[in-house]
């Protein structure tokens, strides 16, 4: 394989967030994070039900029941986010994240943004955009490092 065929590092690690998304159990959006520290993967986690409740497949969404738009009203959902996840998982796994990178495929919400601040993430790779414009004055006014990469 020659340089210009390997992918850049944010090439690869968005591919492995895509793929982590995968094992979302959301109905609506299925997302995917990765917390990343010197090159190296410390914690992964995709959207779903916390560990040992019947996903939303099962039960169905509250969210589509109540209809409630994307972007609000994050409470009400039996799901857990991505990037909540791989904080969590970095937390169980005693992993330091401060000053890490967060890829995810999607910007995230005000909730998540305000647990990633306070871990001390410091730069945020996404592709596709979320409602909620708190998010991105929170994001900007904490200072930390917000890059789109294109779909690959």
């Amino acid at each position: 394989m020659t340089a210009e065929q390997r992918p850049s590092w944010e090439e690869y690690f968005m591919d492995i967030a895509l793929l982590v998304a995968k094992r979302s159990t959301c109905l609506r959006r299925a997302v995917g994070a990765l917390i990343i520290k010197d090159k190296r993967i410390l914690a992964t986690g995709y959207n779903g039900a916390p560990s040992g409740i019947r996903h939303c497949g099962e039960v169905g969404c509250l969210r589509e029941t109540m209809n409630i738009k994307s972007g609000q009203r994050h409470e009400l959902c039996r799901g857990i986010h991505a990037e909540q996840n791989a904080i969590i998982q970095a937390a169980y796994h005693g992993a330091q994240i401060k000053d890490a990178s967060l890829y995810c495929t999607n910007l995230p919400c005000s909730i998540c943004t305000k647990m990633i601040i306070n871990a001390g993430i410091k730069k945020i790779y996404y592709q596709e955009g979320y409602a909620d414009e708190l998010s991105k004055d929170m994001l900007a006014e904490a200072e930390i490092e917000v890059i789109q990469l294109e779909n690959s």
